[in-house]
């Protein structure tokens, strides 16, 4: 279960989507989520499953990955659908077996809701997957920086974030060696009830946060002796331009919004 998370991993790649800027990837994805919240009924839910289908082919993400992804949440979806179909009443009654009602408007209401939570988390992992951590954090900074006007520190948000991200997949694997170890020894994590298996991975809690702070001492020593001192007249390798692809894809990602609002308005 732990390796199914891909949060914050990168494939490197020379797509499209690959070479866009951060900055435009991030504006794109929000009027994506947009688009997603605005979007009533099939045609607009439709259009927008084509979209992000297109999105992945064209940067040659393995749909293994993204489904291995998922996987993590899967209850979360599944328990998003069950309360939605039994939740919400309406008019049209499909099943009624003593209190359990099922109307039409439930379900496709939670085959909407379930459909928008995918397709929010693929977005958001089709973000992650295409763009470094240092070039996201370095298009996030570019994107809040006016905020630096009124005292807000950008750059260690930013820097926080990077860090944040690129100990996601490290954690993960500290605590996928500990586990091993553990079970070398005679622990049991995968048999038994819920209960006795949240207890079974307490004695998992104080090694990985000793590993974790051990790093997170290690990292700041590295810092400290390059005499890294925050953001203030540091320069950078790689500057972010805008290209034509770029504003190619904002107009895209307007036309999404249009769409869907269009669509909401052919019935079925």
């Amino acid at each position: 279960m732990l390796k199914d998370i891909t949060l914050g991993q990168f494939f490197p790649g020379e797509t499209v989507i690959h070479r866009l800027d951060p900055r435009t990837k991030l504006i794109v994805m929000i009027m994506y989520i947009t688009s997603l919240f605005i979007a009533k009924g099939f045609p607009a839910y439709t259009f927008l499953l084509v979209v992000l289908i297109t999105c992945l082919t064209v940067s040659k993400i393995k749909p293994k990955a993204v489904l291995k992804g998922l996987k993590p949440i899967f209850i979360i979806i599944f328990l998003t659908f069950i309360l939605n179909i039994f939740f919400i009443r309406g008019d049209t009654i499909l099943i009624q077996y003593h209190s359990i009602i099922i109307t039409q408007e439930g379900l496709y209401t939670a085959i909407f809701m379930a459909l928008r939570l995918i397709m929010l988390i693929i977005c958001t992992f089709l973000l992650t997957y295409t763009t470094s951590p240092i070039t996201l954090t370095d298009g996030l900074e570019r994107m809040l920086n006016p905020l630096k006007k009124i005292k807000i520190p950008v750059h260690e948000f930013t820097l926080m974030m990077s860090i944040a991200l690129r100990m996601v997949p490290t954690l993960i694997e500290e605590t996928d060696k500990i586990m091993s170890a553990q079970k070398s020894r005679g622990a049991d994590f995968e048999t038994g009830g819920l209960l006795k298996r949240a207890k079974a991975v307490l004695p998992l809690i104080i090694p990985l946060f000793i590993s974790a702070f051990r790093r997170a001492d290690e990292l700041a020593t590295a810092m400290e002796s390059r005499c890294y001192h925050g953001g203030k007249g540091r320069t950078k390798l790689n500057v972010l331009h805008f290209s034509g692809i770029d504003f190619i894809t904002f107009l895209i990602g307007a036309g999404f919004i249009v769409a869907v609002i269009f669509l909401g308005r052919i019935e079925i």
